[in-house]
């Protein structure tokens, strides 16, 4: 087999410097070697490939743009974004992985918690010697994170947390858990480790998406933890909102990856595939149909370029994040489908990657801000009208 040699039509690889250019390779030459040979089994079985968590932790890819004082690689945003897309090019749930460990588990302690807590916390995870997640989701609420019904109760110099979380990747496997609950009605970030009583995380099972990866519930029953356990540097939603911006930036990149691998896919399968005597890339509408997907994967690879290089100059906002994610998503969720349309029935196969990437993108197009909830930040932004409450 061929090394990826990946889609760059406008020769995007011009605007990367020689170490996001060998960032990138590397994530490549390892999303070639150790994921996509065995990321068909772990879907069909439904289980998370845990053999790769310490490769990876040697690749640097869990907090690679954290300082190296605790263990990280201090890379830019662009590196970050790189390494996404080629993770997901293999599978949503590696790059889920890593993304909730580098961005809603690290970045939190590292921009809201104290040096103790970053001591103590990102050298492990940076390792992988620690696993992470991110309590947000609730069962009754998604897009509406602020009217959690989480709570944290102050007793003596403990706190008491009550309720529940759901959607939480990693949960049933993370040695500490990020969460987000209302003391005196204000939202707090607490550390809750792996074991605490009153603290349970089972798996939830009978996924058609995302099924490499673990994703759990977070169940707290009189759950007491220390007060050096509360997040000291932020209170009220923009703590987890600003978590949800660094996550949102890497699906943007990641998006992307999957949208590459099927094209290619579908690319591949164009040229070789025979009917009516001649490949099916020569007819029309399956000429159209790899077009699109190359025009859009253009266009999104130039966001994510543009979006990378304003991050990095601290330029960037929210809303150039939402714009990235809604679109991105977007495109890679359509060239799945049209990628399965040029492959037909084969397309369903796991001899091909379309079907999993397909499925995969129903659950990213919802996660982390839905579609229409990024549509509403957007139109809220141009308009100066908010047409949610």
């Amino acid at each position: 087999m061929n090394p990826f040699a990946g889609v760059d039509y406008f020769n995007t690889e011009k605007l990367l410097s020689s170490e996001e250019i060998l960032v990138r390779d590397t994530v490549r030459a390892f999303t070639e070697d150790k994921v996509i040979p065995i990321i068909e089994r772990c879907n069909r079985e439904g289980t998370f490939p845990d053999e790769l968590v310490a490769p990876m932790a040697r690749l640097g890819l869990f907090g690679p743009t954290l300082p190296e004082k605790y263990g990280c690689a201090g890379m830019n945003n662009v590196c970050y974004g790189l390494m996404m897309q080629e993770l997901e090019r293999g599978d949503s749930s590696i790059r889920s992985f890593a993304s909730v460990q580098s961005s809603l588990v690290m970045y939190p302690i590292y921009t809201y918690g104290s040096e103790e807590q970053r001591m103590q916390w990102l050298p492990q995870l940076a390792s992988g010697k620690a696993i992470g997640c991110f309590g947000l989701t609730e069962p009754d609420h998604g897009s509406d994170p602020g009217g959690m019904v989480t709570t944290a109760t102050k007793k003596g110099n403990a706190y008491i947390l009550n309720g529940a979380k759901m959607w939480i990747t990693n949960g049933t496997i993370a040695d500490v858990a990020i969460v987000w609950a209302k003391l005196d009605g204000e939202v707090h970030g607490f550390l809750v480790e792996k074991g605490r009583k009153g603290f349970t995380a089972p798996e939830m099972k009978g996924k058609h998406s995302l099924r490499a990866s673990v994703t759990s519930e977070l169940i707290f029953q009189d759950c007491e933890i220390p007060e050096s356990n509360v997040l000291p540097n932020v209170k009220g939603l923009r703590g987890p909102l600003g978590c949800l911006t660094q996550a949102r930036y890497g699906i943007s990149w990641g998006a992307v990856g999957a949208a590459m691998a099927c094209y290619c896919a579908a690319l591949e399968y164009a040229k070789t595939r025979i009917q009516f005597d001649k490949p099916i890339a020569s007819f029309q509408m399956v000429q159209e149909k790899l077009v699109w997907m190359l025009n859009e994967i253009t266009k999104a690879q130039l966001l994510c370029m543009q979006l990378g290089r304003l991050k990095d100059a601290g330029e960037h906002t929210p809303n150039q994040v939402s714009l990235a994610k809604r679109n991105n998503v977007d495109i890679a969720r359509d060239c799945a489908r049209l990628a399965r349309e040029i492959l037909g029935a084969n397309g369903i196969l796991d001899e091909y990657p379309v079907m999993r990437h397909m499925a995969n993108m129903e659950s990213v197009y919802t996660y982390e801000g839905t579609h229409d909830i990024h549509t509403l930040i957007l139109g809220a932004d141009i308009t100066g009208i908010q047409a949610f409450s």
